[in-house]
């Protein structure tokens, strides 16, 4: 549909309301063809015969009279002016119209000017002409503005309407479509911000689900070590275990279940940390090599005790990059924690890294039962636990990859996850921007 430019539009309508109604008038009073228009001319020529052959009666009182009834008859008003401009008769107003046909004639007589003759002839049809006029200025009036209404004030008004309606939360609208560029160009940035509103509403919807979901997740993690924790406290307070191998295995118990506390705390204080930070960390040059060894270090004693052995293939040369030292720690920790809490007892882990296109690519491989299906496409979701290999028997609270994931897309990586066909799960992520 072509459009209009709203000044533009405007001054059209300022143009047909003016021109309009004169082009009409014009048309009717001046049109040559018209009823009457040849006898007015000929009554005209008449009167000013008349009045040029008469010229020794102009100052005659009986032949002003009778010219009188003659000129208000034929509806021509007249005027005699003197050579000197000398006013000798005047009938009605005869002042230039050039709305009015008009003529002037000077009488000469013997080389000697008599006076001046100026007949006006106030038409027939002049009075018709200006109520068409009127007409159709109204005319012009009603369709520039019921114009301008239709695509100018209407969809202002829905607009306002709309404005209104968005602010009580009412989204299923519908905008009436506008000629005017303006309009339509307003008409289709209140369509983006209501798709935009919608999609918003929907995310937020989306996040207050997961919040509480999140927070019956946690509320059932934090009570579950809680309760473990008090049960045999108390057990120790009443003298439920009398023997010294009673009393250590409750207090080896109740060590457990602080580790598992301090741990859900830990993992539950880096995720929202990271909701907060993860636009405004302070990066730094590191060495990305020298980071995995110390997280590496810091599990081996864990991994020996379950006869896990830790293998390791590093590049020749340093993996330098800038970032977070202590986030991207935080991060291999998990994925290091993760597969050893997975790995069974005599298995190994696979660790390496090495530089690709200006990235680091770090990779955990485990000898565990690897992922299901299903847990693959749920396995970065907050909170989410597989019912067999990710459980909350193995201690996790199901935040540590879903941290890790945030802490690599931080640093302008991310975090994959698939199963190796010779078995076992393989947790791959990178650093973008790596020397």
């Amino acid at each position: 549909m072509k459009t209009l430019r709203i000044r533009k539009f405007m001054v059209v309508g300022m143009i047909s309301v003016v021109i309009f109604p004169w082009f009409i008038y014009f048309i009717i009073h001046f049109n040559p063809f018209r009823e009457g228009s040849q006898h007015q001319s000929q009554t005209l020529n008449e009167t000013i015969n008349t009045i040029v052959t008469n010229s020794a009666e102009w100052t005659n009182p009986a032949w002003q009279k009778k010219l009188l009834e003659q000129l208000s008859q034929a509806n021509i008003n007249a005027v005699i002016l003197s050579p000197s401009n000398r006013q000798i008769f005047k009938f009605g107003n005869w002042h230039g119209n050039p709305w009015m046909s008009n003529q002037q004639v000077t009488v000469i007589e013997d080389g000697r000017v008599l006076g001046t003759v100026k007949v006006l002839s106030k038409g027939e049809n002049d009075i018709f002409a200006r109520f068409s006029a009127l007409t159709a200025l109204i005319l012009a009036i009603f369709i520039v503005g019921s114009q301008m209404r239709r695509y100018i004030v209407k969809p202002l008004e829905a607009m306002s309407g709309t404005a209104r309606r968005i602010a009580e939360g009412d989204l299923d609208l519908h905008l009436p479509v506008s000629r005017v560029t303006e309009i339509a160009e307003v008409r289709t940035g209140f369509e983006v911000m209501v798709a935009g509103l919608r999609k918003s509403f929907q995310k937020q919807a989306e996040m207050e689900a997961e919040r509480r979901f999140f927070i019956g997740a946690i509320a059932h993690d934090l009570r579950t070590p809680l309760f473990a924790l008090r049960g045999y406290l108390e057990g120790l307070e009443q003298g439920i275990a009398a023997s010294p191998e009673k009393i250590s295995k409750y207090v080896t118990v109740c060590k457990e279940k602080s580790d598992q506390l301090d741990r859900l705390v830990s993992d539950l204080f880096a995720f929202t940390k990271l909701e907060y930070m993860e636009q405004t960390l302070q990066y730094e040059k590191m060495d990305v090599g020298l980071i995995l060894k110390k997280s590496i270090d810091s599990v081996r004693p864990q991994a020996q005790d379950k006869s896990v052995a830790i293998l390791e293939k590093s590049p020749p040369d340093r993996c330098d990059g800038f970032g977070d030292s202590h986030l991207l720690e935080r991060a291999m920790n998990n994925l290091l924690d993760n597969a050893l809490r997975h790995t069974p007892n005599g298995g190994w882990i696979f660790v390496q890294w090495y530089k690709d296109s200006g990235k680091t690519i770090i990779s955990v491989r485990d000898t565990g039962p690897g992922f299901s299906q299903e847990d693959l496409k749920h396995l970065f979701e907050p909170l989410y636990r597989g019912e067999v290999s990710r459980n909350r028997a193995t201690g996790g609270a199901g935040l540590g990859l879903t941290i890790a994931r945030r802490i690599f897309k931080a640093h302008g990586g991310d975090l994959v996850a698939v199963n190796d066909p010779d078995g076992g799960a393989v947790l791959t992520g990178w650093i973008a921007g790596t020397g």
